[in-house]
C-alpha cells in the first residue's frame, strides 16, 4: 500500500515496487484519473493493482482503505506512508492555522492513523514492513519556507525510530527514508528543484527513482535486519 499514490515520488515507488514484485494498492486523496493510470503501470508489469481514494487524517477513510486492500487484493504486508501537505509557504509568523493544521494532520496524524492500522492487520497476518517518506527538511529546518513542514517531518523520524522498537517483536520492520530537493509537482515553484542544485553536494535536485529504489530495498528480506533506520537520500545535504 502507498499513500499518495497517484504523482510524484508516489508514483515512482508504486511502480518500482511492481517491478519488484509486489501488488500494489495506490492510496490517492483526489485525481482518480492520475491513480488509475498509475495502477496501469503496475498491472503492465504482471502485478495487481486497486486504487483507492482517502483522506489519510480521517480515521474511517484509513479503515476503508485497508479494508478495500484486504478485499481486493488481501492482506496487507508492506505499507508507504507517502501522502505529504507543505501546507503554507513562507515565513512561520505570516502562516494561517488551517494551512498548518491540514499539513499536521496529512504529515503526522495520517502517518500514525496508516500505521496503527497496518500493525493491527500485520501483527495478526505474520509481520509486514512499514516505509515512512520523511524529509531531509527535518533536519534542516527549512527556514523561510516551511518550518511546519519540517517539524512535521521531524515528528515522522521519531515516529519511526519509537514504533520500530515497538513492533520489533511482532516481526514488523519500520523504517523511514528522507528525500532532498526531488524532481515533483509538490513545489509551489517547478523550477525550485533547478534553482537549489547549486546548494546540493551533489550538483543536482534527485530523481523520483531515486527516492523508489531505496524504499524497494527497505521493503525487501535484503533489509532484513534493518528496522529503526531513517535513509537520508539527499544528494550529500
Amino acid at each position: 500500500m502507498v499513500t499518495g499514490g497517484s504523482r510524484g515520488i508516489g508514483a515512482a515507488i508504486c511502480e518500482r515496487l511492481a517491478s519488484d514484485g509486489h501488488d500494489v494498492v495506490v492510496g490517492y486523496r483526489s485525481d482518480r484519473a492520475a491513480a488509475e493510470k498509475v495502477a496501469d503501470a503496475v498491472r503492465a508489469v504482471g502485478r495487481r493493482a486497486v486504487a483507492v481514494a482517502v483522506d489519510t487524517g480521517d480515521e474511517a477513510a484509513v479503515d476503508a482503505l485497508f479494508d478495500a486492500a484486504a478485499r481486493e487484493l488481501g492482506p496487507v504486508t508492506g505499507l508507504v506512508n507517502n501522502a505529504g501537505e507543505s501546507g503554507p509557504n513562507g515565513r512561520l509568523a505570516d502562516a494561517d492555522v488551517d494551512g498548518l493544521r491540514r499539513a499536521l494532520d496529512t504529515n503526522v496524524l495520517g502517518y500514525l492513523l496508516c500505521a496503527r492500522r497496518a500493525i493491527r492487520d500485520m501483527g495478526a497476518n505474520g509481520g509486514g514492513a512499514i516505509v515512512n517518506i520523511s524529509s531531509a527538511a527535518a533536519t534542516l529546518g527549512s527556514p523561510g519556507q516551511y518550518v511546519h513542514y519540517a517539524a512535521s517531518k521531524a515528528a515522522v523520524d521519531a515516529m519511526t525510530v519509537g514504533l520500530a522498537k515497538e513492533v520489533a517483536q511482532d516481526g514488523i520492520r519500520v523504517n523511514c527514508v528522507a528525500p532532498g530537493v526531488i524532481w515533483t509537482e509538490f513545489h509551489a515553484d517547478p523550477q525550485r528543484p533547478a534553482k537549489l542544485a547549486s546548494t546540493i553536494p551533489m550538483g543536482r535536485s534527485g530523481d523520483p527513482a531515486e527516492i523508489a529504489g531505496a524504499v524497494s530495498w527497505l521493503m525487501s528480506a535484503d533489509a532484513s535486519f534493518a528496522t529503526g533506520a531513517v535513509l537520508r537520500v539527499a544528494g550529500g545535504m
